[in-house]
């Protein structure tokens, strides 16, 4: 099994080395370098990996995963960068941070993939976004593939695609929540208990979520499947479009997308 250094053991960090572990990969595969004493000890107990500096991490490591802040990249980068092992294959998902910048930090010809992953990936049902540097293979871009599959679906991009990306499915569960949220407080003044209120709405949000996904069929084909005419729904569209609900939409994707290429430039 391809030996991994994990930089970075904060949420997402432990969250991909949930997907390792569930993927097939061994506690003894993965070295997680956490700077925190406390939480590198309870990376350890809870999942049974070795934690270490940055250096001793990626010494004899073939493939280092970055996942730490975008403004935490430049130095965790110049804290490794003369410790890589030769034909190391470098894994960054900082938001917005270029393959390119990463390369820069990087002993030349080193291999780079960038990925936008999101916060499902906590229970395996990830999207992940995957684009190839200048010196990646297609070799190293099937691994990468491989080792995220614990963590959901892997999807591939051009690099000029992931700031759109970052907006869509990098930032997406966020503005989800925020509809279970408004909803739940919603059906609360409506006069439904709370308890209820969340469960009402969080299946209802995972059903449609899975219908979607498995039905194949358009998203205006399924809304017009619940939607009679001068029915309830109807009513309720209505008053969403009243709202400006696809204008809002389209103004937070176009912020989320913005923010992404100031954090890369």
């Amino acid at each position: 099994m391809t030996r991994v250094a994990l930089l970075g053991g904060g949420v997402m960090g432990e969250t991909v080395l949930g997907g390792l572990l569930r993927g097939g990969y061994a506690p003894s595969d993965v070295v997680v370098a956490e700077k925190r004493a406390e939480r590198a000890a309870e990376l350890t107990e809870r999942h049974g990996v070795d934690t270490a500096t940055g250096p001793d991490a990626v010494r004899s490591a073939e493939v280092v995963l970055l996942v730490v802040k975008p403004q935490d990249v430049a130095s965790v980068l110049a804290e490794v960068a003369d410790d890589l092992a030769d034909g190391v294959l470098v894994v960054s998902l900082a938001a917005g941070v270029t393959s390119a910048a990463i390369e820069e930090a990087l002993p030349e010809g080193t291999a780079v993939v960038r990925v936008m992953p999101n916060t499902p990936a906590r229970v395996g049902q990830g999207m992940a976004v995957a684009s190839p540097g200048a010196h990646a293979t297609d070799a190293q871009l099937e691994l990468v593939k491989e080792m995220l599959g614990g963590t959901g679906k892997v999807l591939v991009v051009p690099e000029k695609q992931q700031d759109a990306v970052t907006a869509v499915s990098g930032s997406g569960p966020a503005y989800l929540f925020l509809v279970a949220e408004a909803m739940t407080d919603a059906a609360v003044t409506l006069g439904l208990p709370r308890d209820v209120a969340r469960e009402l709405v969080t299946q209802t949000l995972f059903g449609s979520a899975t219908l979607l996904q498995e039905s194949g069929e358009h998203p205006t084909l399924l809304r017009e499947q619940v939607t009679s005419p001068g029915g309830t729904t109807a009513a309720a569209l209505a008053a969403l479009e009243a709202g400006g609900l696809r204008t809002a939409f389209a103004d937070a994707l176009t912020a989320a997308r913005d923010r992404s290429v100031e954090l890369g430039g």
